[in-house]
């Protein structure tokens, strides 16, 4: 990813959830990419619990405090020094107890650039465009003052068309910290939809951060609770 000179160093930390082999609990994975590297590791949280609410998994306060607490520590192992700046994605919405844990853990660090995002990846509405293909890729409508759709595919003017074979289905992104940057929220989002080195394509829907938790999860649910070590290192399998 690109840097200004003046762009704070920033983790970004995504938090999606995978149910353990069994099916009977529900638990998170975090994957966190460091910097414009792309560099990853992942930590393992605490147990999710359905809300009656919303029917989303969410986190207790004191999990999702712990969980920010460990990517930190990993942020801090991997480039010895803390980030200035925190970026979370979150594949669901975000509960009072879930946004306090995460500010709790920023504060215990002394940070004080927080940014939380609910990405969705369903139920966005769809622009279209003069022709027959499709929104350009990087094509954003700011539908609010905390509500940014983001096309991370769709038509490449290179190409001369529409890379792709399906219809593409835009990223509504969410945020509920006050103050947030929707654009440079999208301009990041957009950056890391295109840095998965497993393979050749130009670029993918889903950000690094969400698509790295996703495919993690399906291997965290059949590593024992306590092999932290093989969590460590699930990034690399």
């Amino acid at each position: 990813m690109q840097r200004h000179s003046s762009d704070l160093a920033t983790c970004y930390v995504g938090v999606s959830f995978y149910r353990t082999a069994s099916g009977q609990e529900l638990h998170t994975a975090v994957a966190q990419v460091f910097n414009e590297r792309g560099d990853g590791v992942v930590v393992r949280g605490g147990t999710a619990q359905i809300s009656k609410s919303d029917r989303q998994p969410h986190l207790a306060l004191s999990d999702a405090r712990q969980l920010l607490l460990d990517a930190l520590a990993e942020y801090r192992t991997t480039h010895g020094h803390q980030p200035a700046r925190i970026v979370i994605h979150k594949s669901s919405n975000f509960t009072s107890g879930e946004i306090n844990g995460f500010h709790e853990a920023a504060d215990l660090r002394d940070i004080d650039h927080v940014d939380l995002l609910w990405i969705q990846r369903r139920g966005a509405p769809h622009l279209y465009r003069t022709g027959q293909l499709p929104p350009l890729r990087g094509t954003s409508a700011q539908l609010d003052t905390r509500s940014l759709l983001l096309y991370t595919r769709g038509s490449v003017p290179y190409f001369h068309t529409y890379p792709g074979l399906y219809v593409p289905q835009p990223l509504l992104i969410r945020s509920v910290t006050p103050g947030t940057d929707l654009q440079t929220a999208g301009t990041d989002i957009l950056a890391l939809s295109k840095m998965n080195w497993n393979n050749a394509q130009l670029d993918e829907r889903d950000l690094l951060t969400l698509r790295t938790a996703y495919r993690v999860g399906s291997i965290l649910k059949h590593i024992p609770t306590e092999a932290r070590i093989a969590t460590r290192y699930a990034y690399d399998m």
